[in-house]
């Protein structure tokens, strides 16, 4: 999958588009195709180590998604691949 990563803490500028391995999901989580995804205030700060909420070098920002559930992890019982989902997930947001 692609996906926007923040290797060193910048301006948006200092950002870029990387090849990832595809997430397969773990225990009581889901794994989403991201259809649409918001671009917060927050965001731009947490790109440039700004904000209290500081995840660990390398990362993939954006918080706020749209999409479908691709892939249910064990214990899962609300979601099914196929589920057009909105989620706020803290970070992860800004890939496919």
């Amino acid at each position: 999958m692609r996906a926007i990563r923040c290797n060193q803490y910048g301006p948006p500028e200092s950002l870029t588009v990387e090849n990832l391995p595809d997430l397969l999901p773990e225990t009581g989580q889901v794994v989403i195709d991201v259809k649409a995804a918001s671009v917060n205030f927050p965001d731009v700060l947490i790109i440039e180590n700004k904000y209290q909420f500081k995840p660990p070098l390398p990362f993939t920002p954006g918080s706020e998604v749209a999409g479908i559930v691709r892939a249910v992890g064990a214990g899962v019982t609300q979601f099914v691949p196929g589920s057009r989902v909105v989620a706020f997930t803290g970070s992860g947001g800004f890939a496919e």
